[in-house]
């Protein structure tokens, strides 16, 4: 049997990788979580533990570390012997980077940063991924079968890039989440009945992300495909389009996300 998974916290993320990973049969699996949700506790094959103190000695295949920053930051002291043993570090949190784990866990530990994100509870994630210089071919390689576990992965060759993928791809779905909400209370406003324009707005967006993902052709020509000349959807991209339309917006959004993420870096 492989040496066993370690993973440290199992909130929404945590749990969809371990359902990606009995799925994909890549046990057996450990999971350290002192608030298991019901969803966690149905899953049949992790052995929960409760406490980072009752982790059990083991050889460790990888340990993924699915914890916010903050917590990441007061616990990973406790984390520095599977760190010293030799055993990959998969970290997840968000604005922590290399330097601080290597002064916690030990200059020559592997580590690969990864930012996944909740599309993953339907296997239709994706997660940016970087490898620290001490990690090696075969890191990288565990850790994309891991994270490949809840949907797509792409490398970057800069860590400082992750904080840039954290601002599109990891904060992306409560962006896409907010669209729904405005598109349905511009529905509102245009007269129709709420409870409508709510299974409206949701129903296209999450259509034209099925499209979008089935059409392999660019976002732009998809949209072209929909506005006609003279048409309403021309119509309402001389507002979206306009220089202080949607891409100006969503280039500010992004930004301050980054610079928060640059900001958890820092302190």
């Amino acid at each position: 049997m492989s040496a066993p998974i370690l993973l440290i916290g199992a909130g929404h993320i945590g749990t969809a990788l371990i359902r990606g990973w009995i799925k994909a049969g890549l046990g057996p699996i450990t999971a350290v979580e002192p608030n298991p949700s019901a969803q966690l506790k149905r899953l049949e094959g992790p052995n929960l533990v409760s406490d980072l103190r009752r982790i059990p000695r083991e050889r460790w295949r990888a340990c993924v570390v699915a914890l916010k920053p903050q917590v990441m930051r007061a616990e990973a002291v406790h984390l520095k012997s599977i760190a010293s043993s030799g055993t990959l570090m998969i970290s997840i949190a968000a604005g922590t980077g290399v330097e601080f784990m290597a002064k916690q866990w030990g200059r020559k530990t592997r580590i690969v940063r990864a930012m996944p994100n909740t599309p993953g509870a339907v296997d239709r994630g994706i997660t940016a991924l970087y490898a620290a210089p001490t990690a090696t071919a075969r890191d990288r390689t565990l850790a994309k079968s891991l994270l490949s576990a809840i949907g797509h992965t792409v490398w970057l060759k800069r860590e400082a890039l992750i904080d840039a993928a954290t601002a599109v791809s990891g904060s992306g779905p409560a962006y896409v989440f907010a669209l729904v909400e405005a598109l349905a209370a511009a529905g509102v406003a245009a007269g129709l009945p709420r409870a409508t324009s709510a299974v409206l707005a949701r129903a296209t967006v999450a259509g034209s992300g099925a499209l979008l993902d089935a059409d392999k052709r660019d976002a732009g020509q998809l949209a072209r495909d929909v506005a006609t000349p003279g048409g309403t959807t021309e119509a309402a991209f001389r507002i979206l389009l306009a220089k202080d339309g949607l891409e100006a917006l969503m280039t500010r959004a992004v930004a301050a996300a980054k610079a928060r993420a640059e900001e958890l870096t820092r302190s």
